[in-house]
């Protein structure tokens, strides 16, 4: 049976991997034209914006371009390119790793955006990867930081997303992540870290409250020398910033946070020297639709363990970046 009020196929073809903008016009209104309701509608856009779109058949309905007399019509669906300021090209490869017919995993560099978002739209896996797979119904299993690198997965069909996002809506999947940060003798490790995390929209830092534990970690010390250590982290749930927080509650920031323990200025958008040393660097779960037992790992590295002078000619100076105070 078919489902009511369904979306229609969009006219337009994604650009860049990234899907063009759909309105449905109001059931009822006082506006004559779309021209006028558009006005109101994209009032930060502006009318000449508009005026420009609707002169230059940029706004598609189901039946063609929109001028800028068209009637207003209830219930009508418009799409339309949004106007994106210029990104930054992020210049770091995003690797294949995997891909079926139902699952791509990709390998993601630091200060890459996983879904677009805020300033980060064409700059991001997920429009890289429509775009270079030729898959445009390709969506996220889930989040990974943009300032963290490694294992990301991706479902080719819309139909079988919801059997991955259970995996870690259910805590199916078993994750481990690398770090790097300050080596301190006085915290005793391996221990599992609880706490309740809350994360406003709008505000750059979650915060831990005294509540009921809602976020758990489990930290293990690699190795150590000259005051670094290589830290192995398994989150058992996943609040956004879980394992920052974690970490920088125990006093071990791990290098090149910008947010934890205190919120930094924000560098130059072209600033890549100082990725955050936060890798996700396995998955291991039985595939929801094969049946297959899967174990992805990351080829990337943490620099500040595998290039420490490299690293420390970044800025990184005896426990704290150089002019930026102690952590």
């Amino acid at each position: 049976m078919r489902r009511k009020n369904r979306r229609p196929a969009s006219p337009l073809p994604q650009r860049n991997g990234v899907d063009p903008v759909h309105l449905r016009l109001p059931l009822e209104g006082p506006w004559p034209t779309v021209r006028a309701y558009l006005v109101e509608r994209l009032a930060a856009v502006g009318a000449e914006r508009v005026d420009a779109a609707l002169r230059g058949r940029e706004i598609v309905g189901e039946e063609g371009p929109v001028g800028p007399e068209e009637p207003f019509r209830p219930g009508a669906h418009l799409w339309f390119y949004r106007d994106h300021p210029e990104e930054v090209h992020v210049p770091f490869e995003l690797v294949v790793l995997h891909r079926d017919e139902h699952l791509v995993v990709v390998d993601k560099p630091h200060f890459l955006a996983t879904t677009p978002r805020g300033r980060h739209v064409i700059e991001t896996a997920l429009s890289r990867l429509r775009h270079s797979l030729e898959l445009p119904a390709l969506s996220p299993a889930h989040r990974l930081d943009r300032l963290t690198a490694g294992l990301a997965m991706f479902v080719v069909r819309p139909e079988d997303r919801g059997a991955y996002q259970t995996l870690f809506r259910d805590r199916l999947i078993r994750k481990e992540y690398r770090a790097v940060a300050a080596h301190d003798p006085a915290v005793e490790l391996p221990r599992t870290v609880r706490s309740h995390i809350v994360k406003e929209r709008g505000v750059i830092a979650a915060r831990e409250l005294d509540a009921p534990p809602n976020s758990e970690s489990r930290i293990d010390l690699l190795e150590h020398r000259e005051g670094l250590g290589h830290y192995r982290l398994r989150p058992l749930s996943g609040r956004t910033h879980q394992l920052r927080l974690h970490m920088s509650g125990l006093g071990l920031p791990i290098l090149g946070d910008p947010v934890y323990p205190v919120v930094l200025p924000e560098p130059a958008p072209d600033d890549f020297r100082r990725p955050l040393q936060l890798l996700a660097s396995s998955v291991e779960f039985t595939d929801p639709l094969t049946g297959r037992e899967q174990r992805f790992e990351t080829r990337r590295t943490l620099r500040a363990w595998t290039d420490p002078e490299g690293w420390a000619g970044e800025g990184w100076a005896g426990g704290a970046w150089a002019g930026e105070g102690g952590s």
